[in-house]
């Protein structure tokens, strides 16, 4: 049996992370999924928030302004796609908070001792967003239906719906991730996520692109929370043109880019 000793920098730190030869990658990333986790459910006001939150915002569009916007459609089938958006955007915010608070923290200077692989850290946040997210989403969708939400969408329709979800979902929070490891600290990583939770304003997901200023609705149209808005909300009403490779094709990029760009950003923090 051996023993795992910190090692050192030749400036007398924690040297960069390293995993040893013939390490356990998974195992690693699942103990610190677990940890993740685990800390999700004793910080219960922010899980709370993060789930209330978009429930609450749902319910002021659909009973105090949905009465007077008209989208061809009942307003609360029309905005629950783009509720669920809103509710991975405050997710994610959350994400870039936590990975702030470690990075600044002292956790990760423990963790570099570690013979451990830096993706594990990584992989642990963004387990740990993804669940919250789906939480909040199956929340939202269950007070939706109670307010009136009918959708028509099939089992087919529905996976589909789930899988570009989950794409999304993933996407933000490895953007959020990325956030957390530039930002100075935590209240610096809540502002600068500021931009993900309002993107979703300009889009198709609470009005229609062609009630808005010109400039506004080249905007809306054409950035990528529209294609996603707009193909969930075919699948589930059946209402609307569904554009499911836009999509993919805005968020997988996304989530590549920001999946690599997160680990570079790691190690280089971790200097």
């Amino acid at each position: 049996m051996t023993t795992a000793t910190p090692t050192t920098s030749s400036a007398g730190g924690p040297a960069p992370y390293s995993a040893p030869l013939g390490g356990w990658p998974l195992r690693d990333t699942l103990a610190l999924i677990a940890r993740s986790l685990r800390r999700s459910t004793r910080t219960l006001d922010t899980l709370i928030l993060a789930v209330v939150l978009p429930v609450m915002i749902m319910v002021m569009f659909v009973f105090v302004f949905g009465g007077a916007i008209d989208t061809g459609m009942q307003y609360v089938d029309y905005v629950v796609p783009g509720i669920i958006m809103l509710a991975a955007g405050f997710g994610a915010a959350t994400t870039a908070v936590v990975v702030a608070s470690d990075m600044t923290g002292g956790l990760m200077s423990r963790f570099r001792t570690l013979p451990m692989h830096p993706s594990a850290v990584l992989t642990g946040h963004v387990v740990e967003g993804l669940a919250r997210n789906a939480l909040s989403m199956v929340l939202v969708v269950a007070v939706a239906l109670a307010a009136g939400f009918r959708p028509t969408a099939g089992l087919g329709e529905w996976l589909g719906a789930v899988a570009l979800l989950g794409l999304y979902v993933l996407a933000l929070t490895w953007l959020a991730v990325c956030i957390g490891l530039v930002t100075s600290g935590p209240e610096a990583a809540s502002g600068a996520s500021f931009g993900i939770s309002f993107l979703p304003y300009i889009s198709s997901a609470f009005v229609q692109p062609e009630t808005m200023p010109r400039v506004l609705e080249v905007i809306a149209r054409y950035q990528p929370v529209t294609p996603l808005t707009d193909t969930t909300r075919a699948w589930l009403t059946g209402v609307g043109t569904a554009r499911p490779w836009v999509a993919v094709a805005w968020w997988l990029g996304v989530a590549l880019v920001a999946r690599v760009l997160a680990v570079a950003l790691f190690k280089r923090r971790a200097r």
